[in-house]
């Protein structure tokens, strides 16, 4: 059984809008080259999805609006392929590995069930703290990060107020949570989950680099909210964290590759056991 290229499965959800999103995660992808061997699938434009049986790994990323409401086709879709991985992966030796990004990553603790997801108050956006739980410290998707670290982080919307009986019905577990906010009175929204051994999700932006922020800070009406929303002096710590090796970088250089090793190796072990 060949063990190359290993076949992994971009799942759009920017809905065509302009973004910075799936360079970075193509970069990532980039780093494994000799491994890897990735195709784009337009879900909500296009209404595209992979050939399960064809793909090893799928990376679903983040996009625009509220991730309560689809078009009644796609997101059913969505849903229903989601499923099918699940059932693959409980029928087959072979696993099918599993990242959800922001948007993804909402639209997927609404499917199972897991917590609820609201509007924020305010629009997150910009370079956050987040912090591990327990399980987050031991699970291998975040080895290699500090507690806490950074990332970025650009949502309206939120995942809050987990069903304790739910994660445990299904095994799942809360990975991380948002930064600590003891001067406001809202609840802490969940920053990554691992839904199984072969899902999992985030919802910050673990493909962010710098430069997909400075990009997105050419717009002025950008600049100018960010300013307006946390402060001239805030905006610049922002800007200062954007360059520091261990913030962003870091996230860049470990979250999503800790992501794909595990796959990968995963999936070489298991390809080598069925075909023996």
């Amino acid at each position: 059984m060949n063990q190359y290229p290993i076949k992994l499965a971009i799942l759009d959800m920017y809905n065509g809008e302009p973004n910075q999103g799936m360079r970075c995660i193509i970069d990532i992808i980039g780093r494994f080259n000799h491994l890897l061997e990735f195709t784009i699938f337009d879900v909500r434009g296009k209404s595209e999805f992979p050939d399960i049986a064809q793909y090893d790994i799928y990376i679903s990323t983040g996009g625009p609006g509220n991730p309560l409401i689809g078009d009644g086709k796609w997101d059913l879709k969505y849903y229903d392929f989601i499923d099918a991985l699940l059932k693959w992966n409980a029928e087959k030796e072979v696993k099918k590995h599993v990242l959800f990004i922001c948007h993804s990553f909402q639209m997927a603790c609404k499917h199972f069930g897991l917590a609820e997801i609201t509007k924020r108050n305010d629009t997150s956006f910009g370079v956050m703290t987040v912090h591990k739980t327990i399980a987050g410290a031991e699970d291998p998707l975040m080895q290699g990060l500090d507690d806490p670290f950074y990332a970025v982080d650009s949502r309206d919307y939120q995942v809050v107020q987990p069903n304790l009986k739910v994660f445990s019905d299904k095994g799942a577990t809360i990975l991380s949570l948002e930064k600590i906010r003891d001067h406001v009175k809202y609840e802490r929204a969940i920053m990554a989950v691992r839904f199984t051994d072969y899902f999992v999700g985030t919802q910050f932006h673990p493909e962010a680099d710098p430069i997909s922020f400075v990009m997105t800070l050419r717009k002025k009406e950008t600049r100018d909210k960010i300013r307006t929303m946390k402060g001239k002096r805030k905006f610049r710590d922002m800007l200062e964290n954007l360059l520091d090796d261990e913030k962003v970088y870091r996230t860049n250089e470990t979250l999503i590759p800790n992501f794909l090793r595990i796959a990968i190796n995963d999936l070489i072990q298991t390809k080598k056991m069925v075909s023996n």
